[in-house]
């Protein structure tokens, strides 16, 4: 599994369609929304929160497409089917690449990117708990969509429309926890939350996405 993980990173760098990718497309999210809203500080300090954790979303789904796809057109995922790797094994591990060549870049660049929209102060690092509790589950629901569509041609846009709706909950409590500590609130129930959805994401997103991908492979 280790060889497995090194594989994909160093295949995720070198494409560069993970790390410079999701970041560039965060940081043009950021840049966007005060030109479309205007230039009031207090209302970009209400919606940082929201914005933030949006942009996240949206930039951990340019690479899912490629999760699966590229190992499936090349054979290589037909030899991992065959390995004594279960097939739960290398979708978690995977995912794993997929949230440490996207997930983490994009939390490590949210305080940034938190400036450029004014989040208030308290709000920066409950934001980053945040992230860091609920990319995972983004990386592991995408997995579990590649999983999906895999051998389906151009099946990027249907990737994105099945895995949206599973991240709705991750986005409402992700975001609810960055914006009651940028309000100055109490965010630890949002944050439990937020927990809870990921811990089950990862307990469970990984024994449907094998089955799916058993099943896409015969």
């Amino acid at each position: 599994m280790r060889a497995l993980f090194l594989r994909d990173l160093r295949l995720a760098l070198r494409a560069g369609g993970g790390f410079g990718l999701g970041l560039a497309f965060f940081l043009i999210v950021v840049v966007l929304v005060p030109f479309s809203v205007g230039s009031d500080t207090g209302l970009l300090s209400r919606i940082a929160p929201g914005v933030l954790w949006l942009g996240a979303l949206l930039a951990c789904l340019l690479s899912l497409d490629r999760l699966l796809a590229v190992d499936f057109e090349d054979g290589a995922l037909d030899l991992l089917a065959t390995s004594p790797l279960p097939l739960e094994g290398i979708v978690a591990v995977k995912a794993g690449a997929h949230w440490v060549t996207t997930g983490l870049p994009l939390v490590l660049a949210a305080p940034v990117f938190g400036v450029l929209l004014n989040l208030p102060t308290q709000g920066y690092t409950v934001l980053v708990a945040s992230l860091l509790l609920g990319t995972p589950a983004l990386s592991m629901i995408g997995a579990f969509g590649a999983a999906l569509t895999v051998g389906i041609k151009r099946g990027g846009l249907l990737l994105s429309l099945l895995v949206l709706p599973l991240y709705v909950p991750t986005l409402i409590f992700g975001a609810e926890a960055a914006r009651r500590a940028a309000d100055g609130m109490d965010a630890s129930t949002a944050l439990m939350l937020l927990a809870g959805v990921s811990g089950a994401v990862l307990a469970c997103m990984p024994f449907a996405a094998g089955a799916v991908l058993r099943v896409n492979l015969r």
